[in-house]
């Protein structure tokens, strides 16, 4: 059975169930603080088990995009390393919200897997949760008895807390659960070793392929377990171990998941996997890491140096270096595979098929620019080894190498072996453990309870239509982080505060009691499904009402802007063309920014022709046309343009302006003469194919021009108020080019008298002729000078010393041939130097260059370099 018909039958299965089939959520998170990206199939199910929504169908299930880079088995460096364990990986689920339970779940799954896909029930074994004391919870009997009717009592297993116990978090939902694992090993292997001893052992033939949750209770804060009104189904079936079970295999890499991706590698690196460990590894990792970036590309991720974009790109470089090292490829060649994965999975997942160029150009061009990083890391290894004591790299200096070259520790410590060195492995671990340490630190937070003051199953967004509103606290809790110390979240009934979402930041304002006391608003968030206000103190008194007020100026900013972001995207697309489309945006009050496909730089030209057609738009005076509760499919027939990875309903918000049409849950003005008027303050690359243009409107627009306005009037002062001020500045451009000829013209002069006078102080020593000479030179002269001297010698050791600008600057240049009869590295030499002006430097062995802070130092410097002859 092929892959893409194993995927389909579990659906077709679950659909015959009654249950709805939904399509997966994006990989990358949009409106969770607590996950970056979705690493189970659970994720965007979570506001349901927690009772902030609640379901359209109490049936579900789907196919979900994953990622894991973190947590048990799923480190990102040991992926590769075995046969079953991935960053991208698809989780086969189904879900029942409040409906049936555990004797449907484990029927249901039995059927699926021994009936329709007819695995031997005689390898299959079972987990159940054997209870925990500390907890006060017993052994879940209800599972095991309803197991017994399908599989022999001596491969239904005790499974402990560590195993059979799922949690959401350190909150919120949990419950016990049973695992399904698989028995795939030989006939002989099974003999000596029951099966039941490797269940949960990390054996790659005994594996777990389904889990099913039952979710009944709730953890809080303080660890303490509570029943949940009602109890759920979640079950996660690893997709790629279900293939490599059903296809006979022994390994996921060998399923058709994975072969085309394989045979395309072993084509274009000229390698054969299966030929060696290393080979067999690097492909491995390459084939895995080219699905997890295009699909996080296709979900409007793109790499980054920041959150998600980070992960991405790191895993990226995973893939290029190991390609890089064990398959010797130095030019780019990982989004060649773009097409392959594209045929393979693109009727699955459509986004592939729409984001396939995108991805093509993206990642060739991380390649070639992480390529470029790698050349520069070899040097800097090098010069190091060069610099270091006993033949021992500091572990240090190559955890440096690693954190900011990408440089594993295993082709450092390769690299070094090669040159008779060993790497420091304790130091390079502790240099890794203070820096995770670093970052948990600034990343940790303490959520308390919600202590709910008043139940109330749907907290009403009102802020498109009001700016204030009488409120009720209904929950709170209290929030600690390393960086913001201790603060409130507060729930409403009602809010007429925007929460951040959609690219546009939450508002701010601030909370009326009934006595007149304030409390500020900070920021408005979205956290599964609840709108969370943000204030530094929890008001004394929660009971009763409170006049909720947003900050109007600032949304009244805010809103032009993201209405001036709708304007804009038509405008691109009317200029450059239909391929424009919008890859993600920020909406602040006083700017905006706006990312979109484009393969070329937007000329000036084009530039002005968007102002134009926008600032058209904004002296029309459009007025805002919305449909709160259009259907998703109308909407797209009437030309609605969607946002780049985001999810959507069957019913959304579509929003016009005129021959705009947009879907946006955002606020925007009524009229887009509100906007006053927009003005492009940059333009600029994100990524390949992916442009980014940042704007004004409004007040910040008039606080530009006014600052414009200003600029001029200064500079007209400056050149005693010409009458024609752009032909006064080309005059004086004109006159600045002559003069730069004159003084070029002048160094030359200077440069050769120099060069002779020192001619006459070259000294013989030991075969060398050697000079140590302070001069008044900048840099690039001195430079210059040296390679003079040194065109018709061969022995020539030069150090040249300045103080020219108050900074002191040393340069070494030695012959070539000396530099290899002599063994001498004029890199070396200069940081050495370098220490008498309190500096460093490095180059070439044949030219180099120290800078410093002490130009009292430079005459001991020189002193130093004549004793070296």
């Amino acid at each position: 059975m092929k892959s893409a018909e194993i995927r389909q039958l579990f659906l077709d299965f679950f659909n015959e169930k009654q249950h709805q089939i939904v399509p997966s959520a994006p990989m990358v998170v949009k409106d969770d603080p607590t996950l970056m990206f979705t690493n189970a199939g659970m994720n965007q199910f979570k506001e349901f088990f927690l009772g902030n929504k609640t379901p359209k169908n109490k049936r579900v299930a789907d196919t979900q995009k994953c990622l894991r880079v973190s947590g048990k088995h799923n480190d990102l460096e040991e992926v590769g390393i075995d046969t079953y364990h991935h960053t991208f990986f698809e989780m086969l689920g189904n879900w029942s919200f409040g409906n049936y339970f555990k004797e449907e779940a484990i029927a249901w799954a039995w059927e699926l897997l021994t009936e329709r896909y007819k695995i031997d029930p005689s390898i299959l074994y079972v987990t159940i949760f054997e209870g925990d004391e500390s907890e006060g919870l017993e052994r879940d009997l209800e599972a095991y008895n309803f197991w017994k009717k399908f599989i022999p009592e001596d491969r239904i297993l005790l499974g402990n807390k560590k195993d059979n116990f799922w949690e959401m978090g350190d909150q919120g939902p949990c419950g016990p659960c049973s695992e399904i694992h698989v028995d795939i090993r030989s006939e002989e292997e099974k003999q000596q070793v029951p099966g039941a001893k490797l269940v949960n052992q990390d054996h790659p033939q005994v594996v777990e392929v389904w889990n099913l949750v039952f979710i009944e209770f709730n953890r809080k804060a303080d660890g303490s377990l509570e029943q949940l009104p009602e109890k759920h189904i979640d079950t996660g079936m690893g997709f790629e171990r279900l293939c490599m079970v059903l296809q006979n295999k022994t390994s996921n890499y060998d399923t058709d998941v994975f072969t085309p991706l394989i045979r395309e590698i072993e084509a274009l690196t000229k390698t054969e996997y299966g030929s060696s460990l290393e080979v067999d590894r690097a492909i491995r990792v390459i084939a895995d890491h080219v699905r997890t970036v295009y699909f996080a590309i296709a979900d409007g991720q793109l790499p980054s140096n920041t959150g998600a974009g980070y992960v991405i790109r790191r895993i990226l470089r995973r893939a290029i270096r190991y390609g890089f090292t064990f398959l010797g490829q130095k030019n780019a060649f990982i989004h060649l595979l773009v097409a392959t994965l594209e045929q393979q999975m693109g009727d699955a997942f459509p986004e592939l098929k729409r984001e396939q160029k995108l991805a093509f150009n993206v990642i060739r061009e991380e390649e070639n620019s992480f390529l470029k990083t790698l050349d520069q890391g070899l040097l800097l290894l090098d010069t190091i080894l060069k610099g270091s004591k006993d033949n021992v790299l500091e572990g240090a200096k190559a955890f440096e190498l690693y954190d900011t070259y990408g440089f594993p520790y295993d082709l450092t410590a390769l690299i070094a072996s090669e040159r008779g060195f060993t790497v420091d492995e304790a130091g390079f671990h502790a240099s890794m453990e203070q820096q995770k340490n670093r970052s948990r630190a600034a990343a940790s937070s303490k959520a308390g309870d919600w202590v709910v003051l008043e139940q109330d199953e749907l907290e009403e967004f009102i802020g498109y239509d009001h700016l204030e509103a009488q409120v009720k606290i209904t929950r709170y809790r209290k929030m600690t982080t390393a960086k913001e110390g201790d603060f409130y979240q507060l729930v409403f009934n009602l809010t007429p505060f925007y929460p951040e979402g959609g690219g546009q930041v939450g508002d701010k304002g601030y909370l009326e009691a009934s006595n007149g006391d304030i409390y500020y608003i900070l920021n408005t968030k979205k956290e599964n499904n609840l709108i969370i206000h943000y204030t530094q103190t929890l008001p004394s008194k929660l009971e009763g009402g409170f006049k909720a007020v947003v900050d109007a100026k600032q949304r009244q900013r805010t809103s032009s802007n993201h209405t001036a972001t709708h304007l804009l995207h038509q405008a691109l697309r009317e200029v450059l063309g239909d391929h424009v489309e919008q890859k993600g945006s920020m909406v602040h009050s006083g700017m905006f920014r706006f990312d979109f496909s484009h393969y070329a730089k937007v000329t000036a030209e084009e530039l002005s022709a968007v102002e134009q057609f926008v600032n058209a738009r904004i002296q029309e005076q459009l007025p805002l046309e919305e449909n709160r509760e259009a259907v998703l499919a109308e909407a797209m027939a009437e030309g609605a343009m969607a946002l780049f990875g985001e999810k959507y309903g069957d019913t959304v918000r579509s929003i016009r302006f005129g021959q705009s049409i947009e879907l946006c849950g955002g606020t925007h003005v009524s009229n887009t003469a509100n906007i006053w008027h927009f003005k492009i303050t940059s333009e600029s690359a994100v990524a390949s194919g992916i442009r980014r243009i940042e704007a004004i409107t409004g007040d910040a627009a008039k606080t530009y021009f006014e600052d414009q306005t200003e600029l001029l009037e200064k500079v007209q002062q400056l050149l005693n108020q010409p009458q024609d001020t752009l032909k006064a500045i080309e005059g004086l451009q004109e006159d600045l080019a002559s003069m730069k000829k004159e003084i070029q013209a002048l160094a030359k002069v200077q440069l050769a008298a120099t060069k002779a006078a020192l001619e006459e102080e070259l000294t013989e020593q030991n075969g060398i002729s050697f000079l140590a000479k302070e001069v008044d030179l900048d840099g690039g002269a001195m430079k210059d000078l040296a390679f003079a001297l040194g065109q018709n010698k061969e022995n020539l050791f030069l150090v040249l010393a300045s103080k020219k600008g108050g900074k002191p600057v040393i340069s070494c240049y030695i012959s070539k041939a000396l530099v290899a009869a002599k063994d001498l590295n004029a890199g070396t030499i200069v940081r050495d130097l370098g220490k008498h002006i309190q500096g460093g430097g490095g180059g070439q062995a044949f030219f180099a260059t120290a800078g410093g802070k002490n130009p009292e130092g430079i005459s001991a410097a020189l002193a130093a370099a004549a004793d070296l002859v």
